[in-house]
């Protein structure tokens, strides 16, 4: 043992400490605190480490009196000199940093000239002596909450727990305090019982339902609801203790969290802090274990007083055979209902009050639920002494419980003699009804009404040879399902009418189960009671199938021809999946200069090229019975015309196996706004190329300038007769060079100016990339604009028109390079750029064309595509470019979209990769 610790014992002890165990306080102490007093008490020096948490640290010029560092209280501890302390214990209380206070305990000695107070920190010992009371008194208190529920009556539980509550909130001076339960349904919490002080806000009332911001809280330690400001996980659970702190503690058994004690305007942490959680658990327990037993016992009792009740209203009972003996056990009810004398007896004993044509079948059904535990389910009649007495019927279950030694088989009786007996009596008219009815050629049925709805309740036995349906199968709105699309407004009128009028006559299709509708004439009357209200409906069926079906085809027929020949101004044919035309009107055959009569036999496809043609045919082939309808666009080679471009929608007709047996056309002419978007097109490519001009002249400009300068050179050379071979081949190949370079900037500008093929070509986007670079790089550069073009590093195969891409292109760099240029007009600093580079994936590719003019306004990003809208000054621009270029990528299949990046815009060009490539 070291001398620290023979100190410390001693010290516990309370016995007084020699001089020699005392530290030198000269020297550095390691623990407590240590002052040097005169003989008056007053403070010389201090020492140790807590004189660094004492508020007051330093002495003054002057010793101050020792009582100056104490707080009030422990003053009176110190009254006299020094020496008279001598052999005492001194508990003295210190005020520390923080508010804070230093507990410590010590004793006096003589040292030298003065005094040696030695002290060392107590506070632990105190804390955990506080802390054992409060735990001792919360034991006694719950121990004496948990006896006076438990022995108080059920109608002075209420009245206890109140007490028990109020008992708790005074000794923890609780000022709302309230126990929450959960609701009976098990949905929600609601307080049972509350208590709060007379000063206190009435944050609970007795019953109140709380819904389940409970549920929100851990169940498995009691929980601190504590003020915050902003929004908080535990809201609702704030608003529920009145948005103050609160308390709470749960209670947990067997079926979970059962219970909460709720603490209302209590900050546990500085009102409690000697109670731990298990303290608070242990109270929360000792309240609602008791209370919450008691309730069950009484709901369980209650539950008991109205089985009985309901067993001797409706004459049954529970019955019990245990695995040990061959004997059952009867509830009292069902034996005094079956006029036995005893309760419990043999099993034969019982067998024999069952009627002998029952009684074997529920002897083997008992055997098969005790020997492999099959449920028994059986109505079986009682045995009566006076035959000519109506029989009494039994509903007789039972199941097996338990295992081992602890099996039993468990079930009950049910007399059930009124509705056995009226279910025979109308078993029997129903079979005599039924004879009747299925004698009828016609189907009968009965609608009951149900809630302004009329609901199948029978089908005659004819329903079945007619359509091969049951009265289950169209029951729950299937009948619906049956009618035909097209009548089914048809019979909803149908019911109104019945329903308001009190009598129908309709025709309307049902599909049998073959698929095949029928037509059936139906006439019903409506029944009513005596208060005049609906009951139910009764009707026939007619199938009237054959008749209909002549008219309407003679009708349908004569419909058809008249409207497509001589009503509609649009081209309408027919024609077989090989394209071959069975019937075309007036307009069709003007377009294709011939008559309606040459029509039949004449090949669509010979009017196509073989790519449009082919695109037309798998189109055709894409059409199915789900989706019959295919609209394109087409183009056609006619008599005395360029091209034609008609508006094409398709509509399959197929046969039962889904096959296309013929399609129906309805075409428009839409060459007149094919050709204007054709012009529109060539007319913007036209401006472009204006607007290229000036950068065009400079391309040509350029090498010419080479060529006159390497030519003035020669000449010099030859007047002169200083004339080298090496030099003269040097000279002309590079005239030859600048010459090729000028050929080429001319012969794309001719390319480019051209009209746009017909149909759409393969190509890949590279060339058009190269295509536009050619024409406007060296521009660009000359104006200071700095290029940066990435190699495309993959081929891929696009359709469209490679001269629309390149206007596409050039477009959106010319765009890019007046944003530029009118930016460094502003700020001579800065470096214009454009990027344009490639990507791909497995089904598009994707060109991007970047610079840094800062963007666009994020207002006009949604405007930027639409026609005629410009930013730039009037006079400028037409508008048209941006408009022009989305058509031409929408066009090709392809998408335009535009966003600014972090310097500036950024367009994309999508477009789809070409199958097979």
């Amino acid at each position: 043992m070291t001398s620290g610790d023979n100190l410390f014992g001693r010290l516990l002890k309370r016995t007084p400490i020699a001089a020699h165990d005392l530290p030198d306080p000269l020297g550095a102490p390691t623990t407590g605190l240590h002052l040097l007093l005169n003989d008056m008490a007053g403070v010389v020096q201090m020492a140790g480490p807590l004189r660094h948490l004492l508020l007051q640290q330093k002495p003054h010029d002057q010793p101050l009196p020792l009582r100056d560092y104490l707080l009030p209280h422990s003053r009176l501890v110190i009254e006299g000199r020094p020496r008279e302390w001598q052999g005492l214990l001194l508990d003295l209380d210190f005020p520390g940093l923080g508010e804070q206070t230093l507990h410590l305990r010590g004793w006096v000695q003589p040292l030298a000239d003065g005094w040696l107070l030695q002290l060392i920190d107590i506070a632990d010992l105190l804390f955990e002596r506080q802390q054992s009371r409060q735990r001792e008194a919360c034991q006694l208190i719950a121990g004496q909450i948990s006896e006076q529920l438990r022995a108080c009556s059920v109608t002075r539980l209420p009245v206890t727990v109140s007490e028990q509550l109020q008992v708790i909130a005074q000794r923890w001076h609780i000022p709302c305090l309230a126990l929450a339960l959960l609701d009976e349904d098990q949905q929600g919490w609601q307080i049972h019982r509350q208590y709060r002080a007379y000063d206190a806000p009435n944050l609970w009332h007795d019953g109140q339902r709380l819904g389940t911001p409970l549920d929100s809280l851990r169940g498995s330690a009691p929980q601190r609801v504590a003020v915050h400001h902003g929004l908080d996980e535990h809201s609702r659970v704030q608003m529920l203790f009145g948005n103050t702190d609160g308390f709470a503690v749960p209670y947990s058994d067997e079926r979970g969290v059962t219970a909460w004690l709720l603490c209302g305007f209590y900050p546990v942490e500085s009102a409690a802090p000697y109670l731990q959680d298990r303290d608070w658990m242990t109270l929360t327990g000792a309240l609602a274990g008791p209370l919450l037993a008691r309730l069950r016992e009484q709901q369980h009792h209650l539950q008991l007083e109205r089985i009985e009740s309901l067993q001797t209203l409706l004459g049954t009972g529970w019955w019990e055979i245990s695995a040990a003996d061959e004997q059952i056990q009867l509830a009292p009810a069902l034996a005094h209902t079956l006029q036995l004398a005893s309760s419990r007896l043999l099993l034969e004993d019982w067998l024999r009050q069952i009627h002998p044509a029952d009684r074997d079948e529920l002897r083997s059904r008992l055997q098969a639920l005790q020997q492999h535990g099959e449920a028994l389910s059986l109505n079986v009649r009682r045995q009566s002494a006076d035959s000519g007495q109506a029989a009494c019927w039994y509903r007789v279950q039972g199941q097996v419980t338990g295992s081992g030694e602890q099996r039993r088989l468990v079930g009950f009786m049910l007399d059930i003699s009124d509705f056995q007996n009226q279910q025979q009596q109308a078993a029997a008219a129903h079979a005599r009804l039924d004879n009747l009815i299925a004698s009828s050629p016609a189907v009968i049925y009965v609608q009951h009404y149900q809630e302004g709805a009329l609901v199948p309740g029978f089908f005659s036995a004819s329903l079945q040879p007619l359509l091969g349906w049951s009265l289950a199968d169209c029951a729950d709105g299937a009948l619906l399902e049956k009618l035909h699309p097209e009548d089914r407004d048809l019979y909803f009128e149908r019911t109104r009418q019945l329903l308001r009028e009190g009598s129908v006559r309709a025709r309307y299709r049902i599909r049998d189960q073959h698929g095949t509708y029928h037509w059936l004439l139906d006439e019903a009357r409506l029944l009513r009671n005596d208060l005049g209200l609906p009951v139910e409906a009764v009707g026939l069926w007619l199938d009237v199938t054959d008749a209909t079906l002549a008219a309407e085809q003679v009708k349908q027929s004569e419909e058809r021809y008249r409207i497509l020949v001589e009503d509609s101004p649009a081209m309408i044919c027919r024609y077989r999946p090989d394209l071959t035309l069975t019937f075309g009107n007036r307009p069709l055959a003007t377009y294709l200069e011939c008559t309606p009569e040459q029509l039949p036999g004449v090949n669509l496809g010979s009017w196509m090229s073989d790519e449009q043609r082919a695109a037309f045919v798998e189109r055709l082939a894409l059409l199915s019975p789900e989706l019959p309808v295919s609209t394109a666009e087409i183009s056609l080679q006619l008599p005395g015309r360029e091209h034609a471009w008609w508006v094409w929608s398709d509509r399959g007709v197929f046969d039962e196996h889904g096959q296309l047996i013929e399609v129906q056309a309805v075409g428009r002419d839409n060459t007149e706004v094919r050709r204007s978007q054709q012009q529109l097109t060539q007319s913007a490519k036209m401006a472009t190329l204006g607007e290229m001009a000036t950068g065009l002249a400079h391309e040509i400009n350029q090498p010419l300038n080479v060529m006159r300068m390497a030519i003035v050179n020669v000449l010099k050379r030859l007047g002169n007769g200083d004339v080298q071979i090496d030099y003269l081949t040097d000279k002309l190949n590079r005239i030859d060079a600048q010459v090729h370079r000028a050929a080429k900037v001319v012969d794309h500008m001719r390319v480019f100016g051209r009209r746009s093929e017909i149909e759409q070509q393969l190509f890949n986007p590279a060339s058009a990339i190269e295509g536009t670079l050619s024409l406007l790089a060296e521009g660009m550069r000359g104006k200071g604009v700095d290029l940066r073009i990435s190699e495309t590093a993959f081929e891929v195969q696009v359709r469209g028109y490679v001269d629309q891409l390149e206007q596409v292109l050039i477009n959106l760099m010319v765009n890019a390079r007046d944003a530029l240029l009118g930016k460094r007009e502003k700020d001579s600093t800065f470096k214009p750029w454009i990027s344009i580079y490639a990507e791909r994936d497995e089904q598009k590719v994707r060109l991007w064309v970047e610079d840094n003019g800062g963007g666009i306004d994020p207002r006009l990003l949604e405007r930027i595509f639409e026609p005629f809208f410009t930013t730039k000054p009037i006079g400028v621009g037409t508008g048209l470019g941006l408009s022009v270029s989305y058509g031409i990528i929408d066009n090709m299949g392809g998408q335009l979209s535009v966003r600014n990046s972090a310097e500036g815009a950024r367009f994309c060009i999508e477009l789809p990769i070409a199958p097979n490539t």
